[in-house]
């Protein structure tokens, strides 16, 4: 496998080559890449090589989270890396300028600072070399590629080129599209008939990067905007969770179909499983589904019942308090991020729960009245959807990553450099 590495909502593209007959049976052993960032970090256990990919290419984090010599558009603006003096970060700021913004290849850094103006170029070729040299060896593979985009900071390179002065968003955009068609273009000329692309994103727009943000469309959120602050990313609202997702494989994806079947990016994993032939893993319950049906258009039905974990705006991070049942949404815990205003809106809890008709209302800006035979009819199978998972959740087999702060860790090239700086190799 391999990974390629995001203010708003990241991209990933997903690359499974599949070999002829692959249905019959599970595939043979073959390359994995990552391209882009990686949000597990960079040491030990946790770096993508020892976690199952054959090679890597990317920031152990997202682009934000370090210093570089070029920032790019962020709201608000961080500095360039220093070049002297004791280097310090500004919480309040949300800037990392003690360390610089580390490039891995494998397991050796080989830009630090990384220039972000040149990255998504990067990317595209780690990611079309990958595909090229995977496919000349005639065995499967897989390729996931995390993008930067559309991320803050974005670069502030992408304007020059643009006609009519874009702003900059727009040509992040742009960017991640050409990024994006490269990657497919390569696929085409090496591997279409047996290649299944997928792409979408992580969450919504980070709405307190104002105009560096992108937009919810009509997932707006309406009765948390009434209380305040922002119902996009870190919430539970449509306008944080809800996100595209595009799937290709010509000859078995139908083209210029929109499904509304209701996935999730944990389907991912049981569907590429299920498409090379293999089983999961034994002694774990995953929540995702294999969505192949869906996707190559013999079915409309997804997922019944999906669960939306706090996202950091209210309630304890990572906590089942929102409920999809089929078209209902119940909240029991609701709260607004941080708007492009600075406002937020307060933590509220709800016994009984708020619960959204979405096929009537995807603005989420009325709830059901408690009272109506709706609202009664539809409580008690949320309660019961809420009830099974924290079962299945407390009878299986869990773990907990341990995400502490530790100095001797720290991505550094040259330590004897301020924010570790170093050349590219």
């Amino acid at each position: 496998m391999m990974k390629a590495g995001g203010s708003g909502i990241s991209g990933t593209v997903w690359a499974v080559h599949l070999l002829l007959g692959s249905f019959a049976g599970p595939q043979a052993g073959g390359p994995s890449g990552r391209c882009g960032k990686w949000h597990l970090g960079h040491h030990g256990s946790y770096h993508p090589n020892f976690r199952g990919f054959d090679y890597y290419f990317g920031i152990p984090y997202s682009h934000d989270m370090g210093c570089t010599d070029t920032p790019g558009y962020n709201h608000p603006p961080c500095p360039a890396c220093p070049r002297g003096g004791r280097p310090s970060r500004n919480p309040e700021k949300d800037c990392h300028s003690d360390v610089a913004l580390p490039l891995y290849e494998n397991l050796s850094i080989v830009e630090q600072p990384v220039n972000l103006s040149g990255l998504a170029q990067k990317y595209a070729e780690k990611a079309t070399q990958f595909i090229q040299r995977a496919s000349a060896s005639g065995r499967p593979f897989l390729l996931y590629v995390g993008l930067a985009h559309m991320h803050v900071p974005l670069s502030r390179t992408l304007l020059s080129a643009e006609p009519g002065g874009r702003r900059p968003y727009s040509a992040a955009l742009r960017e991640m599209d050409s990024l994006v068609g490269q990657i497919k273009d390569k696929v085409d000329l090496t591997a279409k008939n047996n290649t299944f692309l997928w792409f979408t994103g992580d969450n919504g727009p980070w709405a307190q990067k104002c105009e560096l943000a992108g937009s919810m469309g009509p997932f707006t959120g309406s009765w948390q905007t009434r209380q305040g602050g922002s119902p996009a990313k870190q919430t539970t609202w449509e306008g944080g969770h809800r996100v595209p997702a595009l799937a290709y494989w010509p000859g078995r994806v139908p083209v210029n179909v929109t499904s509304t079947a209701l996935l999730s990016v944990l389907d991912i994993f049981p569907t590429v499983v299920a498409l090379a032939g293999a089983s999961l893993p034994q002694g774990r319950h995953f929540d995702g589904l294999d969505a192949s049906e869906v996707l190559f258009g013999r079915a409309q039905a997804g997922h019944r019942v999906l669960f939306h974990p706090n996202s950091g705006a209210a309630g304890e991070d990572g906590a089942l308090q929102t409920v999809r049942v089929e078209r209902y949404k119940a909240f029991f815990v609701t709260g607004g991020a941080r708007a492009c205003d600075g406002s937020v809106g307060p933590e509220r809890h709800h016994e009984p729960p708020l619960i959204f008709n979405l096929d009537d209302d995807v603005a989420e800006a009325a709830p059901l009245d408690r009272g109506s035979a709706e609202y009664q009819r539809v409580l008690p199978e949320v309660r019961a959807a809420l009830s099974e998972v924290l079962e299945d959740i407390a009878g299986d087999n869990t773990s907990r990553a341990d995400y502490s702060q530790d100095p001797s860790v720290t991505p550094c090239c040259n330590p004897h450099q301020t924010a570790c700086r170093c050349q590219a190799a």
